[in-house]
């Protein structure tokens, strides 16, 4: 599995600092920097998450670009979840049977909770908004590794005592071209994956109501994403994670950032 990195690097002892960096790290296999290109390419074992944090700890600015299993895949999807928790799910579909999923999520109460796709990408209500699971053949709730559960059931993520879940998994049920444009929701409760005894438990296993909930896009897979400059704004690529992703917000915050280049 590899991850592509954009890094913002100006000289050689930039580059040496982020090779420093991931050197010798349990579950990194490879890194290859690219001064010239701001790049790096790391295969890993690790949650994206973590890489991209021991990138930042070298005082560089990182954006992930891309990820992916070599350099083909079938299709690529993100999800920014948003609501008293936030974060992020990246999903790739490394080849016909298997879709490998990867998020960092913050804000949550410690323990397990359950994590689903839902039927509909409308967050106007938030997570009431989202419709069923999706489960377009009709079966009973259950796990991951069930034999009969929605497709949407993709069983529970666990938060530390921080508040932060920090996972990575594959579906050999979900096909990414089937889940774009639906929804993400991690919900409130652990899922008891369809064991218990009650109605609920057969329809979403007793996991209560979402915390967290966002529309699955389309995304850049490896290699994919040669953007470094917004074409509608002049925001850089390592400039986006301060700016609002669209709105007003985003409007107001442009203009201040290109006040500050000027």
């Amino acid at each position: 599995f590899q991850v592509e990195f954009a890094v913002e690097m100006t000289c050689r002892s930039c580059e040496d600092a982020v090779q420093h960096a991931l050197d010798s790290v349990p579950g990194i296999q490879s890194t290859q920097v690219d001064l010239k290109n701001e790049t790096v390419i790391v295969e890993t074992s690790l949650a994206v998450e973590q890489v991209r944090q021991l990138i930042e700890n070298t005082g560089r600015r990182v954006v992930v670009k891309g990820m992916g299993s070599g350099v083909s895949h079938l299709g690529a999807a993100v999800c920014m979840m948003s609501g008293s928790a936030v974060g992020l799910v990246r999903m790739i579909q490394i080849n016909p049977d298997t879709c490998l999923f990867e998020g960092t999520i913050d804000g949550l109460q410690a323990g397990e909770h359950g994590l689903h796709v839902h039927e509909y990408g409308d967050i106007s209500l938030g997570a009431e908004s989202c419709g069923n699971h999706f489960n377009p053949t009709g079966a009973k709730h259950g796990g991951r590794t069930d034999i009969e559960r929605h497709i949407g059931d993709l069983g529970n993520i666990r938060a530390e005592e921080n508040g932060r879940a920090v996972f990575r998994f594959t579906d050999n049920r979900v096909k990414i071209w089937d889940i774009i444009g639906r929804s993400m929701i991690v919900h409130a409760a652990k899922d008891d994956l369809g064991r218990g005894d009650n109605a609920s438990s057969r329809i979403d296993g007793n996991s209560g109501p979402g915390v967290a909930w966002g529309i699955v896009a389309r995304s850049a897979g490896l290699f994919e994403n040669v953007k470094t400059v917004c074409a509608c704004d002049g925001i850089r690529l390592w400039d986006e994670r301060d700016v609002p992703l669209a709105g007003p917000s985003r409007s107001n915050n442009t203009r201040s950032y290109v006040q500050a280049q000027l």
